[in-house]
């Protein structure tokens, strides 16, 4: 899935800006003017970041960053303004934004802050992705795995659980192909991350 680079400014030229920066680049974008547009559009599942104007037509950039933590929308937000005093810098800082940026801002330096919030973002969706694999496995199956990821051997397993050594084996064959992993190794991978 490719990660995307939302703009929210209502200023065209800063979009326009931004776009054709990113693009240079090879980062994919959408801009919006405003925060409802956005709202609408946005696939919370989808990685990618923020880079959301403080100063909007109605909801401002800091309500509509309230609005996504109340959505349960993660996403990494980066603030940038020409209107900036430090008590709103904080605002956005303690509500989780990444970075507050001032306009006219150094396009080598949003550019990295920018790739390190897709970085952050493909982290959390891999990470969440884990999660929901974990989450399929039944419990003598969650079990199996916690004994596997301590190195244990398939009959050391079955004496453990007071099952055979071939249940072990289809439960061990189940829990792979849920958790989508073909080798020991990335067994312990997923348990360590």
């Amino acid at each position: 899935m490719n990660k995307i680079v939302y703009i929210v400014d209502d200023d065209p030229a800063i979009c326009d800006s931004l776009s054709l920066l990113m693009s240079a680049v090879g980062m994919q974008t959408q801009t919006f003017p405003e925060a409802d547009s956005f709202l609408s559009a946005i696939e919370p599942e989808q990685a990618g970041c923020l880079i959301l104007d403080v100063r909007l037509p109605g909801m401002d950039g800091l309500e509509l960053q309230q609005e996504l933590q109340q959505r349960q929308i993660d996403i990494p937000i980066l603030i940038i303004t020409g209107h900036a005093d430090v008590p709103m810098a904080v605002r956005a800082m303690r509500a989780g934004a990444i970075d507050f940026i001032e306009k006219p801002f150094d396009a080598e330096l949003l550019i990295l802050r920018i790739q390190e919030c897709l970085l952050l973002s493909q982290q959390t969706r891999s990470g969440q992705q884990k999660n929901e694999r974990l989450a399929l496995l039944t419990k003598r199956e969650r079990q199996v795995f916690e004994l596997l990821v301590d190195g244990k051997l398939n009959k050391v397993i079955a004496h453990e659980l007071g099952i055979s050594i071939r249940t072990v084996e289809g439960h061990r064959a189940n829990l792979m192909e849920k958790l989508q992993v073909k080798s020991l190794s990335e067994l312990v991978r997923i348990a360590l991350s």
